[in-house]
């Protein structure tokens, strides 16, 4: 295994990382844990075979213990009154309420749907890669990209900020670059 391999899948690792995580800090945390579960692993890596599917299932499997644990921890956060720190809040550049609207509506899709999505569409996976990455059959690979488009198709046509947002850039355009 040449080490280059390894590095040429960063970009897309963390491409997905971010988005799963919806944070740059929490990404790049699950990036740098999903590289040092490969190279602890790495005896399991079969050569010739997906080092891309690989990496992806460590990391997708990586993503769903770290929810199962931060979700038997959520107990112990700290709750905190919005309007106490309201005065710290930064408006985001209306420049970019499109890419805004896109994410807030791709994170209300369940977590299942908007993996496959995003596998498919941003990282250009088969459906066949996808289904080992996410350990479910191809038919339910199919089964969620479908609900996923149509529900957020739906989200952003129903979304307020659509109209405003970019007046170049309609939500048709926006949900074309996801098929």
């Amino acid at each position: 295994m040449d080490r280059s391999e390894l590095i040429a899948q960063i970009p897309g690792l963390r491409r997905y990382a971010r988005v799963l995580t919806s944070d740059a800090w929490a990404a790049d945390d699950l990036v740098q844990d999903t590289l040092e579960r490969a190279c602890s692993k790495w005896c399991l890596w079969i050569a010739g075979s997906n080092l891309r599917a690989w990496l992806f299932t460590l990391m997708h499997n990586q993503f769903i213990n770290q929810v199962r644990h931060s979700a038997r921890q959520s107990s112990t956060g700290r709750m905190v009154d919005m309007e106490t720190v309201n005065d710290e809040l930064i408006a985001a550049d209306p420049g970019l309420d499109m890419a805004l609207d896109l994410h807030r509506c791709l994170m209300r899709l369940p977590q299942d749907q908007r993996a496959v999505l995003l596998l498919v569409s941003l990282e250009d996976m088969s459906y066949e890669e996808v289904a080992k990455v996410t350990g479910v059959p191809v038919g339910t690979v199919m089964s969620r990209l479908s609900r996923a488009r149509s529900r957020l198709r739906e989200l952003m046509e129903s979304s307020p900020e659509r109209a405003a947002a970019a007046p170049g850039m309609n939500s048709k355009q926006v949900l074309h670059r996801l098929k």
